[in-house]
């Protein structure tokens, strides 16, 4: 007899489970050239029977991903060197047997971290996990926030741009610099003004000469294809130092008393 079964495998398999843990047969519908028919197979699990492949919760055979707990690293017992030069809060440190001060360290209720593994001996600071870990988040987090991203700032021009616009740009440029970014300077040509393309090297070396003060050119103008540029890097400035007030002549000492010599 040819079969069909109306329910796809995947739900074959969850509900033939879950009537095993109930203890009942599994009835399902198969078709034949005929008529439709109740079929009821059992299930239940035989002595000496292996329950078929095809019927198991996960498929392929396969057991479901279990997540290893996580191990943390250079904390008590997973400090691996003989000894260290331990660190409490009371400000007493020592050079101690690791499981000495791992021990010392539990008593107080504390964990021992290894704060510098480098050392001779390694230094090792008896704390609060969850607390060191808030510091070393801390820390990454304000060292992000004081990086400088160095950027490229793009500025274009055109063959004929007027003096308005081309302050106005300089004076980007200008303050893009001074915030340590770089700027690329760009000269587009349309049409058949690419005839004319040293119109816009010019313009470029005269852009360079103007901002000279605050960015330095790091090439001479490029063109590729229908677009001229330069690349200006910002100059680092010297910083001003302060001037210390001149000292004034020293006052003069007040004359004696003539009634009370000296």
């Amino acid at each position: 007899m040819s079969c069909d079964y109306f329910a796809s495998t995947f739900d074959r398999r969850r509900l033939a489970h879950t009537l095993l843990k109930m203890q009942q047969p599994f009835c399902y519908y198969v078709y034949s050239d005929e008529l439709y028919q109740l079929a009821e197979i059992p299930l239940l699990p035989q002595p000496g029977r292996v329950r078929p492949p095809s019927l198991s919760m996960f498929p392929n055979n396969r057991a479901p991903f279990r997540r290893l707990p996580k191990i943390r690293e250079n904390v008590n017992e997973a400090i691996r060197v003989k000894e260290v030069r331990a660190v409490f809060p009371d400000g007493v440190v020592e050079v101690l047997p690791t499981p000495a001060a791992i021990r010392r360290a539990q008593e107080l209720g504390l964990d021992l971290i290894l704060v510098s593994p480098t050392a001779e001996p390694p230094v090792a600071k008896a704390m609060d996990y969850g607390q060191w870990q808030y510091e070393q988040k801390k820390k990454t987090h304000d060292a992000r926030k004081k990086q400088h991203v160095i950027q490229v700032k793009e500025l274009k021009f055109r063959p004929n741009t007027d003096d308005h616009d081309y302050e106005f740009k300089k004076n980007h440029a200008i303050r893009f610099l001074k915030e340590g970014n770089r700027v690329k300077a760009l000269v587009q040509f349309r049409g058949r003004e690419i005839a004319h393309s040293d119109l816009g090297k010019k313009l470029l070396i005269r852009f360079a000469e103007d901002i000279k003060e605050f960015g330095a050119m790091e090439a001479p103008p490029k063109q590729e294809g229908r677009n001229a540029h330069i690349l200006i890097s910002p100059v680092k400035q010297a910083p001003i130092k302060k001037e210390k007030p001149a000292a004034g002549p020293p006052a003069p000492k007040p004359a004696p008393d003539a009634g009370n010599p000296q």
